[in-house]
């Protein structure tokens, strides 16, 4: 499967005007979300170029993973506005933000356990199979096409995160860094442009750890994505982010590149004092 090509603008021919910049790729204008009289994130703001990759972090209970839950349509923000490519997504559901190319992974992996390797995504596969009801139910020949041509798809995916072997294995039969595999495999079977990742690493020994920091760095350049990664593990973000974002109670209280956010009063007080960074 072939990642998505990177925008490219031409330059401009003799005495015509230069193109307008393109969007961003990700962009959040104030976001803030309350649950009752708690806000959980606010005034969050984040803006994603394309072919970035940007970590966010935190203490536990900062608003992680409640940004992507708002940035993926889990919940409709309290206020603010969210872009993807310069087209307002907020409030739009997750089904629809899917099909717009953002896909996510999940702190806890939620496979389909009882499903096979395979069945796991064909099943994120799903929406974009191109046929109807009747195809399916009379098993049209359209229907015997796109279901050949998307399993041709996901085996080449599979084999590319070394699991084709166990395509017809029940998914909960894996080890656990092959699950992180499968479940980075499956969110990428939907074509996305724009990748998050809620803590891949958590639950990794060290070794784990390095070669999960590789899957994305290649993953990175082999599907031409954006990511977004929410991660503890310290030598991972400075490892690999470009630049990073860190919350404390809902707010950004930091932003730069990985040396200036290590090196900053601000985090080392509020999260990174007790965290190995070397």
């Amino acid at each position: 499967m072939a990642g998505m090509a990177a925008d490219r603008a031409a330059g401009p021919g003799a005495g015509a005007p230069p193109h307008p910049a393109a969007p961003p790729l990700l962009e959040a204008r104030g976001v803030t979300m309350a649950f009752g009289g708690l806000r959980a994130v606010e005034d969050f703001n984040l803006t994603v170029q394309r072919g970035e990759l940007v970590g966010l972090i935190g203490p536990n209970g900062a608003g992680k993973t409640t940004v992507f839950n708002v940035l993926t349509g889990v919940y409709r923000p309290t206020a603010g506005r969210i872009f993807l490519g310069g087209v307002e997504i907020t409030g739009l559901p997750a089904s629809a933000i899917t099909r717009m190319g953002v896909a996510r992974t999940f702190q806890n992996i939620r496979l389909f356990g009882g499903m096979t390797v395979l069945e796991n995504l064909l099943v994120a596969m799903g929406f974009r199979a191109g046929y109807g009801l009747w195809d399916a139910l009379v098993r049209s020949r359209r229907f015997r096409e796109r279901e050949a041509a998307l399993r041709r798809q996901a085996l080449e995916l599979l084999d590319l995160f070394r699991l084709a072997d166990k395509a017809e294995r029940p998914a909960r039969s894996l080890a656990y860094g092959e699950q992180r595999r499968l479940e980075i495999a499956r969110a990428l079977a939907t074509r996305p442009r724009l990748l998050l990742l809620d803590e891949p690493a958590a639950g990794m020994n060290p070794q784990e750890g390095e070669e999960l920091m590789q899957l994305i760095r290649w993953v990175r350049e082999q599907f031409d994505l954006t990511i977004l990664l929410i991660e503890h593990h310290m030598p991972i973000v400075m490892g690999i982010c470009q630049r990073v974002l860190v919350l404390d109670f809902g707010r950004t209280i930091a932003e730069g590149d990985p040396r200036a956010i290590q090196s900053d009063p601000r985090v080392i007080e509020a999260y990174l004092g007790q965290q190995e960074v070397s």
